[in-house]
């Protein structure tokens, strides 16, 4: 079970541990721990690149970065935030990308307006001359005209989410998180699931499993970003490597356990 703790904008995850071979078999996880998976995949590759800017990367996203973040601002557009909008790239706000636990990819997204763009009155309203409205909107407070008066704009707007519980996947729903990432929804039939796992895992000795509860936040956040460009052994790599080892607070439940789910 994943469980939220909202001041630290933390959860908690249960994991699966072969203590023998030291890796982690899987974890059961819920929805604020599968919606954080899931938004990965909603990232730009400027925003992935940025929050791994501090730590060595593979290849050469990260020079890329760092080439444009280096580049004198007379080499870009002069009429757009071009440079910003490639290092700090905004996500179009929804009720899906709304995940507590991941406030670590930058601030909520800014949508503009035309100053003059105030409350109109529909019932007066005459689509023959619209000057009084101004439905424009913008992502930046510059470099943006409003079409009619020429202001810029720059009245900011309310986001409102549409209703909903937010994030990615439903409430109530329990999920096998495997090393390598792969989620699937765990069945009603937990034990004979559980046993078809860990044969296909070829675990030979039950009684090396250690059932394992560990505290995920925003550093391990980055970490499994991190690791999952690099690793098919990716929850091994954040919760069970010498830095996890030293960071991370483990809470051990007593005897091995198999059937968790």
């Amino acid at each position: 079970m994943a469980t939220t703790t909202t001041k630290a904008k933390k959860v908690s995850v249960k994991l699966l541990v072969d203590t023998k071979s030291k890796r982690v078999l899987f974890a059961e996880a819920e929805k604020d721990f599968v919606d954080f998976l899931f938004h990965l995949l909603h990232l730009p590759i400027g925003t992935v690149a940025r929050l791994l800017a501090k730590q060595p990367l593979v290849g050469s996203l990260g020079n890329l970065y760092e080439s444009v973040e280096n580049l004198n601002e007379t080499h870009f557009q002069s009429n757009q935030t071009t440079k910003d909008s490639l290092l700090k790239p905004k996500v179009v706000p929804s009720s899906a990308t709304q995940v507590p636990l991941l406030s670590l990819y930058g601030a909520e997204k800014m949508i503009y307006t035309c100053p003059d763009n105030g409350t109109i009155n529909f019932d007066s309203y005459d689509k023959y001359n619209p000057t009084h409205f101004h439905p424009y909107v913008a992502d930046h407070a510059s470099g943006a005209f409003c079409p009619i008066c020429r202001k810029t704009l720059s009245k900011v707007m309310q986001y409102v989410a549409a209703a909903g519980e937010g994030g990615f996947v439903k409430e109530k729903v329990t999920f096998m998180v495997m090393d390598d990432l792969v989620v699937t929804p765990i069945s009603p039939m937990s034990k004979i699931s559980s046993i078809t796992v860990l044969s296909k895992l070829n675990v030979k000795d039950v009684g090396a499993l250690e059932e394992m509860v560990v505290d995920f936040g925003m550093a391990e956040g980055l970490n499994l970003l991190k690791a999952s460009l690099n690793t098919k052994k990716v929850l091994t790599s954040v919760f069970l490597g010498n830095a996890a080892a030293d960071n991370q607070k483990k809470r051990k439940h007593d005897g091995p356990t198999v059937d968790i789910l």
